[in-house]
């Protein structure tokens, strides 16, 4: 019986799966993220508050894809799907881009019945 005893998880064994993060992975993400909030935080407080960029369009994309960015970070190398399989990755990317479509369209919709549909026509549309 006492033979029968493994250090390892079951199902794994030596080489088959991925060495995982160390600790010189996790602070490279960490100060990484870090660094793409301190850009956030530079594009707000100093550039657009300080007036060299005025609000608009292109400000929101560069928080967007830089949001995406930690996003994809956070979610490849905190939550390990960087060293999950192709399959799995794939569906939960799928998923993921079917409920943006979802929101978007929900949106869309949403604001044609808002604007052409008024079943209460004593309640102004605002």
């Amino acid at each position: 019986m006492a033979s029968q005893h493994h250090d390892h998880a079951v199902g794994h064994e030596d080489g088959q799966h991925h060495e995982g993060m160390s600790k010189g992975k996790i602070w490279r993400v960490f100060f990484y993220l870090l660094a793409i909030t301190a850009l956030e935080f530079f594009i707000a407080l100093v550039l657009v508050h300080g007036g060299v960029v005025s609000k608009g369009l292109g400000v929101n994309m560069v928080y967007i894809a830089l949001t995406l960015l930690k996003a994809y970070y956070i979610v490849a190398y905190f939550m390990h799907l960087k060293f999950e399989t192709f399959g799995l990755i794939m569906s939960i990317t799928v998923v993921f881009l079917f409920i943006i479509y979802f929101i978007a369209l929900m949106l869309t919709e949403g604001t044609y019945m808002k604007g052409h549909f008024n079943p209460f026509p004593f309640w102004p549309n605002s």
